[in-house]
């Protein structure tokens, strides 16, 4: 880690977006239903990520996580994303 630059911890969710078909929640929430949870109305599947990351300020560090999610971890056409970055004390 350079002098200037602070660790960061980004969580980020990624779902799809709600008129997106989802075979995986589908396939949970039946599966949900046969160990008897009769209360499962459905499920929506999605991902979770943890990135750790360096950044001179938080306001770049979420300006990197926001490119991230748009480049690779999210498919805007299908998927919406959320995230929180956080920073972390000095090790």
């Amino acid at each position: 880690m350079t002098e200037t630059a602070v660790r960061f911890l980004a969580e980020i969710q990624v779902s799809l977006k709600p008129t997106v078909n989802d075979p995986e929640g589908t396939t949970i929430a039946g599966a949900l239903g046969n160990l008897g949870f009769d209360t499962v109305q459905s499920v929506r599947a999605g991902r979770y990520f943890q990135v750790m990351l360096e950044a001179s300020d938080a306001v770049t560090a979420e300006e990197h996580v926001k490119q991230m999610c748009e480049r690779l971890l999210a498919n805007p056409v299908i998927e919406t994303y959320s995230f929180k970055v956080t920073a972390l004390e000095p090790a």
